[in-house]
């Protein structure tokens, strides 16, 4: 099993109490950047997957596609399912880009996804804002 599906599998396992184990996977000195967070270090990126937890009930991530290029670095097309006590059942789509050090921890992980789709868009009052200026702003 490669470092990758170690990832894997510990992504689409991962509860509250595994996000202790993030120093298994990440160097101690990773990057990490999302829509909302860029941080250096486990520690800082165990914070925001605690928050994660704490924001959202049972969430779920599932890889459902990954590439890997010849040095080393991957991209991972993924889902995550969670509940919101606002919206109910929401499914979140992203891909995250990282890369891997000699000792085959990750030590740059950036997620990208569109937080006015896949967020903003499903609040409701803010939801039909959103809706409003995409229709004025597509061709």
């Amino acid at each position: 099993m490669t470092a990758l599906d170690e990832l894997i599998a510990f992504y689409e396992n991962l509860t509250l109490a595994d996000v202790e184990r993030f120093a298994e996977f990440y160097s101690d000195d990773a990057y990490f950047k999302d829509p909302f967070n860029e941080v250096l270090g486990v520690e800082a990126i165990q914070r925001i997957f605690r928050h994660m937890f704490k924001q959202l009930e049972s969430p779920r991530f599932h890889v459902a596609e990954r590439i890997v290029d010849p040095r080393g670095d991957a991209v991972l097309v993924w889902k995550l399912g969670y509940r919101s006590r606002l919206l109910g059942e929401q499914v979140m789509r992203g891909v995250s880009h990282l890369r891997f050090g000699g000792d085959g921890k990750v030590i740059y992980h950036r997620d990208y996804w569109d937080a006015s789709e896949e967020l903003y868009a499903k609040v409701p009052l803010l939801g039909g804002l959103m809706r409003l200026l995409k229709r004025g702003l597509s061709a």
